[in-house]
């Protein structure tokens, strides 16, 4: 869950400083607030709680590089 809201909060940052957001699913949620923590915070924690454990592992996984990609080109923009 924290994973999720790291990537919402990069998210958010990097709309307000003029970034695009690329995934066209998201990209329309933007100018919706209420849905973009729907989908971003509320239906990844059922997703996790219904899931088995041996298949959040890898979702965590794929998370956690995305974040980093994030993070990484959030640090090339800013130097």
């Amino acid at each position: 869950m924290l994973l999720c809201q790291l990537d919402m909060a990069l998210t958010l940052f990097a709309l307000s400083i003029g970034f695009h957001e690329l995934n066209p699913l998201i990209r329309d949620l933007a100018d919706a607030p209420v849905q973009f923590l729907l989908v971003k915070s509320v239906i990844p924690f059922f997703i996790a709680w219904l899931t088995p454990g041996r298949f959040l592992l890898p979702s965590i996984g794929l998370l956690t590089l995305v974040a980093g990609w994030n993070i990484k080109e959030l640090l090339l923009w800013l130097v």
